[in-house]
Formats: structure tokens, C-alpha cells, sequence
């Protein structure tokens, strides 16, 4: 599936080719580790895959990485799962975070400028961040906090959360967070599994102009979380520090150098986790090396960033790409962290944001783009961009729409880089590549180190064809285990049930013959709005808590232009009507206990909910019959309690088209 016009949409220049880093480290690699000097990027991307050993160990070599004992040899194991890295070395991550803050000449540069809605801009330097670091590590330790324990956070995208996590990392303690949007119960299906020691909370915080308290919450986790020898209170909203919690200010006032704590490669740095579609949230637990090396591989080279740098990605702290962003300072680049609605106070306050940080890397979801061009937003027109070398979209992907309003709206010039990658890896399977071309609707190669492939149900490769998103060789950020999976094989039956040996990931992929990827959705039923992915199993557990609701079932559907469909399909108790009332109490009750992201576009009356003989939901089927695919085509009929049910569904998409 190529686009009909070959032509690209955008091509670097000569100049900009020469001075790309993964153009440098090409020729360093080719004079040192025997890497193709010529060949361009495909060459080294072959490379890359058949020499793994060597092209990790260029890598930790390219960018100084310090190990503290030296390895072995790079892989002990290449099976998947299981691959053993770097057998032997010690390092961390947070010395390599903070390894600026060293240089004189930068120590008094920003290593972070925070902004929120109010658009005013907050600077931290990098001796400020290192000294902050310094003092919450020797604080976490004498609370008594020990490599491996778990600290957690319920925080916003300001700086403290940052600080929080890079003096976990520094004393080797293992970091997990949510944002503050999210309810009581969606935090505790996720730091109940993995029993933190330490609480760091805000009193509340500021979305769409308004102030939202959530002091009531902190109170609940506190009481639900046993585990917690500590809470540490940060007044974003100006309140006094709750009974028996700590004062932020009271752990980051001293001015001691961080004492980072030598671990393993493999050591854990920090719990991730899934949308929870099936039951409760897989909590994915990657290792201080992996993503140390796996973030200088895409920051540094994929996404071309360096000192002169600043990088704005607009996240919150519970999506991956917020652990992305902060991943900027290993690169010495400056990041932009900002703590606000996406579109406020009006639909462009993002490039707005990027014109005052002065970004040169401005990143968002596929979703704010086109809300934008739905908007009438006019970016070069109303901001200064000339700063901004390139914008980058993920959560889904981006429509060929959204590559032609962003080359038109933005700059001729402009290096669009849709990227596609995973919370389970913390990183990009495919996407920004400084040295290619960009065609319209499509990521530009697969990542450096990634054999990526598209898979037919026999397991072999496509080319032009749609197929699954498969990885065929380890990588450093996949998950070292899950957080209570003592087997392995909840881990084992994420991504390796389907294709022995070989990653799975659940995403619909072209490979196209230029090389170039194409992806078009998810393959599985993960809800994924606004860039954040969701689980079903939330939004039923808090809508059938109502009496009115039998059985509910949701489903989320990518839209050919762009926009994301979410309807909630209700089946009622004897009785109830789906009227004004009850739709807006369904609101409210998701709203309140999980979060605004999870209010459907839709709610819908069904007749029932299909099962499978075993009594599960089945959500895959019904999203490819709202796709169109016809219902002998969607599901197998034998494995269905109830078939006629799906005729429903099946008359929902032939409505809509």
C-alpha cells in the first residue's frame, strides 16, 4: 500500500544530510566498527539488524556511555523473550541525565523550561535540576529507600516530576507514575501491583482554565496503599501539607552532588503500563541500561537531538512519551515541559508554546493536528516557528491530511516525522529518520537496530501488503518482566504467543517497497485517544456499577480522516430507559472515576453483548464489523454465544457509511 504519488513530500538538503548526527555516527561506525560508509541509510539499517552485537556496541561507544563495570560482551541471549544485555555492566541512568550539569560552560543553561497555561516560562538549569536530584536522593535514603524498592507518582508534567524520577533512578529505587486526571481506582489497579514505598502527590491541578482539587484522591491512595512509608506533598494549587506527608521543599532544599548507585544493566528503572483491556493493567518493567542506550539511539540519532536542542513534546506523566521527553537530557538537550489542556485557551496553544520555548523538536498527537486543520489554525501565519527543524506525531496514525496541512500550514521546508512505537518499549519502532525522504502518509523507515517487519498468519513477510507488526530481533528497552508475572508467561503471551520467538505487537503495518512503513490501526481492541491508550475494562467496571446497566461494551475506531470514534454500546436492566438522564449520569460516573479522555463520543442501546463461549466480550469482531468487514469475514461464528447478536453491530456500520 504506497501512496499513488511517489513523489515525496519533503526531501533534506545536502547540507542538512552532512550535519545530521546519524550521518556522523555512519561514518564513525563504517572507520571503527566496519558499518557501509556508503549506501545511505538503508545500508546501515541492514547493518544494524545482521550486526546487533556490534551495532550496540557502537552505540554505548558513540555516545560515552560510562559503564562503572565493564560487560562481558553485549548479548549473553539473543532469544526473545529473555535477551540478557550487557551481561556484567553497572551504570545509571541518572548520572548520564544529569552528565551536563558537569560541563561549566553549560551548568547555567536550562535543562528544563516549564510552562503552563498561563504560557509564562519557568526555567530550571542543569545545576539547579542536579542539585534538586542531589538532595531528594539523599532524602529517599534516609526515608529508608533502597535500590529496588518502588517510589511512585501521582504528578502532573512539571519539573518536580522529573526530579522525582531521576533521584529514584539515581538511588536505584524503581519509578512509576500516573497523571492527576486519572480517578482513584484507575491509579490503584496500577500502584497496588507494585507497592510503592514512597507517594509523591499534588494537591491538585490546573486544566482548562479551571482548578481540580484532588486532595479527596491522594486521601483515598494514601489509605489504599499500605505499602507507603512516605508521601511527599507538592502545593501546585497553594494548600498546606495534609497530616503525617512531607513538604517537597523540605527534601530539595540542601545542596548535595548526587551518589548514584552503581546497578546492573537489567536493573529495573521504571513500571509502565498497559490499558488494561483484559483485567488489570500489565505493569512493564524496563532496565536502566535498555533504555539508557535504546533513548540515545532515538534521541540522538533518529530524532537529531543535541545540546542546541529544545525539545517539547506535549505528554502528561502517564504515557510513555512523557518518560520519552525526559529521556531528552541524556542527548544534553534542553526539554519543554508543560502542564495544561492541549487546546487552551484556544486550538493553537501548542505552536504557541513551541514559539516562546523555542523548540526545535515540537512533538503531539496525530489528533492535535487535525483538530487544528479542523480549527482553521494558521501556525506560520500567527507564531514564529523558524526555530522548529521538526514536528513529530504519534498516538496514531497520521492522516495523509495531516502531512499536507502541516507542509502547507507550517513551513515548505518542514521535517514531519509520524513515529509509531509502544508503551512496551518505551521507544519507536519505526518513524523519524533526518536523512530521508517524507512521503505523505507514511513513517520513514524502520528504527536503527528494529527488524521490522509485516507478517502474513503464517508468519512470512510482506512487502506493499498489509500484514502484523513484528520485530524479529531483541531490543534493549523491551521489557525485562512484568511486575508479578513469576512464570513469564503473561509477558510470554503479550507478543510471543502468536509467532514463536518474534514480537507481536498488535498494529496493522505496510512495509512499502521504498521502505517506508504505513500504519493503519490497531489489530487488537486497545482504546487509544488522544495519544493516551485506554483500557475497556475501566469504562465497564465503572458504568455497570450503575443499576440501570446490564452489560456495556466499548469500542474505538481510527476514522478515515483522522478523528477517533468511541462509542459505548449499553445493554439495560429490565426497565431502564436510555434517556437524557441516564447518558448523562453514564458521563459523569466515567468521567469522575477514570477520566474526561474516557467519556465515549457515543452511547448506544444494544440488545445485548456478544460473548465468546467462554464468556468474554468479544471486542475485536464488533470493531471490524463498524470497520465494514463483513460479519463472516470478522468472526469466527463457532466461537460466538450468541451470533445473531452481531447482525446489530453489523446494521450500526451499514448506518454510518
Amino acid at each position: 500500500m504506497t501512496t499513488a504519488n511517489p513523489s515525496p513530500l519533503w526531501q533534506p538538503g545536502p547540507q542538512q544530510i552532512a550535519d545530521a548526527r546519524i550521518t556522523r555516527f555512519q561514518a564513525w561506525a563504517a572507520e571503527r566498527y566496519g558499518a557501509p560508509a556508503d549506501g545511505g541509510y538503508e545500508a546501515l539499517h541492514r547493518w544494524s539488524v545482521t550486526e546487533l552485537d556490534t551495532f550496540w556496541k557502537a552505540v554505548t561507544d558513540f555516545f560515552d556511555v560510562r559503564f562503572t563495570q565493564p560487560y562481558a560482551r553485549v548479548l549473553g541471549s539473543r532469544a526473545m523473550p529473555g535477551a540478557e544485555w550487557f551481561p556484567g555492566a553497572t551504570l545509571n541512568y541518572a548520572a548520564h541525565a544529569l552528565r551536563t550539569a558537569d560541563d561549566p560552560a553549560r551548568a547555567d543553561t536550562p535543562a528544563i523550561l516549564h510552562t503552563d497555561e498561563t504560557h509564562e516560562l519557568r526555567p530550571v538549569t542543569w545545576a539547579e535540576l542536579r542539585r534538586q536530584v542531589g538532595s531528594l536522593a539523599a532524602e529517599l535514603r534516609a526515608l529508608g529507600v533502597r535500590p529496588g524498592d518502588r517510589v511512585s507518582g501521582y504528578l502532573p508534567n512539571i519539573p518536580e516530576a522529573v526530579v522525582a524520577l531521576l533521584a529514584t533512578a539515581a538511588v536505584g529505587a524503581v519509578w512509576t507514575s500516573c497523571a492527576p486526571d486519572f480517578g482513584a481506582r484507575s491509579v490503584l489497579d496500577r500502584f497496588q501491583q507494585v507497592e510503592p514505598v514512597v507517594l509523591f502527590t499534588v494537591d491538585g491541578y490546573r486544566y482548562g482554565g479551571k482548578e481540580h482539587d484532588r486532595r479527596d484522591t491522594v486521601t483515598e491512595l494514601r489509605a489504599e496503599l499500605p505499602s507507603l512509608r512516605a508521601v511527599v506533598h507538592i502545593p501546585l494549587l497553594g494548600t498546606e501539607a495534609p497530616q503525617g506527608a512531607v513538604e517537597w521543599s523540605s527534601l530539595t532544599s540542601a545542596d548535595v552532588a548526587p551518589v548514584y548507585e552503581d546497578v546492573p544493566f537489567d536493573h529495573p528503572l521504571w513500571v509502565l503500563y498497559s490499558s488494561g483491556t483484559t483485567g488489570l493493567p500489565k505493569a512493564i518493567v524496563q532496565s536502566q541500561g535498555g533504555i539508557l542506550v535504546e533513548h540515545l539511539k532515538q534521541l540522538g540519532l533518529h530524532c537529531d537531538l543535541g545540546p542546541d536542542d529544545r525539545f517539547f513534546w506535549y505528554t502528561s506523566t502517564g504515557w510513555m512519551m512523557w518518560n520519552f521527553l525526559v529521556s531528552g537530557l541524556l542527548t544534553g538537550t534542553t526539554i519543554v515541559t508543560y502542564d495544561g489542556s492541549p487546546g487552551y485557551p484556544e486550538t493553537g496553544a501548542q505552536w504557541s508554546i513551541a514559539e516562546r520555548t523555542g523548540a526545535t523538536l515540537y512533538g503531539t498527537s496525530a489528533a492535535y493536528v487535525m483538530a487544528c486543520r479542523k480549527a482553521g489554525v494558521h501556525p506560520s501565519r500567527d507564531y514564529d516557528l523558524a526555530r522548529v527543524k521538526c514536528v513529530a506525531t504519534t498516538g496514531s496514525p497520521l492522516p495523509p491530511d495531516g502531512f499536507r496541512w502541516l507542509h502547507d500550514e507550517v513551513r515548505a521546508d518542514l521535517w514531519i516525522a509520524s513515529v509509531s512505537g509502544g508503551t512496551d518499549v518505551c521507544s519507536c519502532f519505526a518513524g523519524a529518520v533526518p536523512t530521508l525522504p517524507v512521503h505523505i502518509g507514511e513513517l520513514q523507515a524502520p528504527s536503527l537496530g528494529t527488524d521490522l517487519q509485516a507478517w502474513d498468519p503464517e508468519g512470512k513477510p510482506l512487502i506493499d501488503e498489509v500484514g502484523e507488526l513484528v520485530v524479529t530481533n531483541p531490543m534493549p528497552s523491551m521489557p525485562i518482566h512484568f511486575w508479578n508475572d513469576p512464570d513469564g508467561s503473561r509477558y510470554h503471551d503479550s507478543y510471543f504467543d502468536t509467532y514463536p520467538g518474534a514480537w507481536r505487537h498488535g498494529d496493522w503495518i505496510t512495509v512499502t517497497s521504498r521502505g517506508s512503513v504505513v500504519i493503519h490501526g490497531r489489530s487488537d481492541s486497545t482504546l487509544n485517544r488522544q495519544g493516551v491508550r485506554m483500557g475497556s475494562a475501566d469504562i465497564y467496571e465503572a458504568v455497570e456499577r450503575l443499576p440501570e446497566i446490564r452489560e456495556s461494551l466499548v469500542i474505538g475506531l481510527e476514522q478515515p480522516d483522522g478523528g477517533y470514534w468511541m462509542p459505548l454500546f449499553v445493554h439495560l436492566a429490565p426497565g431502564a430507559t436510555l434517556d437524557d438522564d441516564l447518558r448523562a449520569r453514564i458521563k459523569q460516573v466515567i468521567r469522575e472515576q477514570l477520566s474526561p479522555r474516557h467519556v465515549p463520543d457515543e452511547i448506544i442501546e444494544a440488545p445485548g453483548v456478544p460473548h465468546t463461549l467462554t464468556g468474554k466480550r468479544i471486542e475485536v469482531p464488533v470493531k471490524r464489523l463498524l470497520q465494514g468487514t463483513p460479519l463472516e469475514k470478522a468472526v469466527n461464528p463457532g466461537s460466538i454465544d450468541n451470533l445473531e447478536l452481531l447482525r446489530f453491530y453489523e446494521e450500526i456500520a451499514r448506518r454510518r457509511t
